[in-house]
């Protein structure tokens, strides 16, 4: 039997037509398709235009994602280096990376899967001297972060028992999430320098050239100087919105500012966007996360299609009724309804407890 991912010699088809939102899935001719619910099914043939897929927890959005991979390579919409997939976490990347491989083999060799960080890096690695660096550039780890911020109050003559090194890394780090940088492009507003007595915007700006004088960059860097380089460097952008004709982007409800205008820029050429988030499980506010990039997903891509994957396959009614009775208060969401078939289960017992460590001893 033939290699359905052999990929040689093919040029894109087009799409074929998805199932109305009522009906169950048909028979597929692909495997891995046919296991999949009405939700899921939609979500992993809809292969044109930008896709919301607004997963619950437990709902299986990483299957969707990789199935939807693989139906695009099977389709022969793409070949895999036109396919970027983004995520957060390295684990979560390796996660999908090994599922792809089981799937469609070599073929998954040539994706551009990886978190949001190790894709920036490899397009800054190209087109490094665009911002000011050399391609070998050194990363810095937190550690150095802080050391090369002392290094710098310290020229300045500012006392580190008056403003602490490390809480001025962090809003460093909540500055370059919101795009703000080095340069008229992304330079830090006058609203946001009042930090440190006044003095954090000079200092942000003079570790950012510090920065550029040691050839090196700090993780908010990586995305930063990609927005960079697609602003002032159209023939690049243009490049890589010609290249990717599909991206993927796992937990979207975690994605900050830059993360967004990075997506946004590279999406523009084919808008074959499709984020999987949940409006629900939006954690990570305190580091940068904007929950309004899923909320605002429809005004930005016009004709956006939405699929809510709302079948729970991890909990019981009980727990997913006390859930879903409390986050229905929250008003920020585009609302879903998590549901399944198993068992009843236990009644959530609701208990209070004085502090975090009576807390451990009572779930140990």
């Amino acid at each position: 039997m033939s290699d359905p991912f052999d990929l040689a010699g093919f040029e894109p088809e087009p799409e074929p037509p998805v199932p109305a939102a009522d009906t169950a899935p048909p028979n597929v001719q692909a495997p891995w398709l046919a296991g999949l619910n009405t939700a899921q099914y939609q979500a992993a043939t809809h292969l044109q235009g930008p896709l919301l897929v607004l997963a619950g927890a437990g709902t299986g959005k990483t299957r969707v994602l990789v199935t939807r991979l693989a139906n695009i390579l099977y389709q022969r919409l793409a070949w895999p280096s036109q396919i970027l997939a983004v995520t957060f976490t390295n684990k979560a990347a390796r996660e999908m990376r090994e599922r792809v491989e089981q799937l469609v083999g070599p073929a998954a060799e040539g994706l551009w899967l990886g978190t949001f960080h190790g894709i920036a890096n490899r397009i800054l690695k190209r087109h490094a001297e665009a911002v000011g660096l050399k391609p070998n550039f050194t990363i810095l780890d937190q550690d150095d972060q802080i050391r090369l911020i002392k290094q710098v109050m310290q020229a300045e003559g500012v006392d580190e028992k008056q403003i602490e090194p490390r809480s001025l890394a962090a809003q460093f780090d909540r500055w370059k999430d919101k795009g703000y940088g080095s340069g008229s492009a992304t330079a830090l507003p006058k609203s946001e320098s009042g930090f440190a007595e006044g003095r954090g915007g000079g200092l942000f700006e003079l570790y950012n050239q510090r920065l550029l004088q040691l050839n090196a960059c700090d993780f908010g860097d990586l995305l930063l100087h990609n927005l960079t380089i697609f602003r002032t460097q159209p023939e690049v952008l243009k490049k890589y919105q010609r290249q990717f004709r599909y991206i993927m982007v796992d937990e979207y409800q975690d994605s900050n500012v830059s993360q967004y205008l990075w997506l946004r820029l590279l999406a523009q050429e084919y808008k074959n966007l499709c984020c999987v988030g949940d409006d629900d499980q939006s954690i990570y506010g305190w580091r940068g996360a904007e929950v309004g990039n899923i909320l605002r997903f429809e005004k930005d891509f016009e004709n956006a299609h939405i699929v809510r994957l709302e079948r729970n396959y991890r909990s019981t009614p009980h727990i997913l009724a006390a859930a879903s009775g409390l986050i229905a208060n929250n008003t920020g969401r585009l609302g879903k309804t998590l549901w399944t078939d198993t068992a009843e289960g236990d009644k959530v017992i609701v208990q209070g407890v004085w502090d975090g460590d009576e807390e451990a001893r009572m779930v140990g």
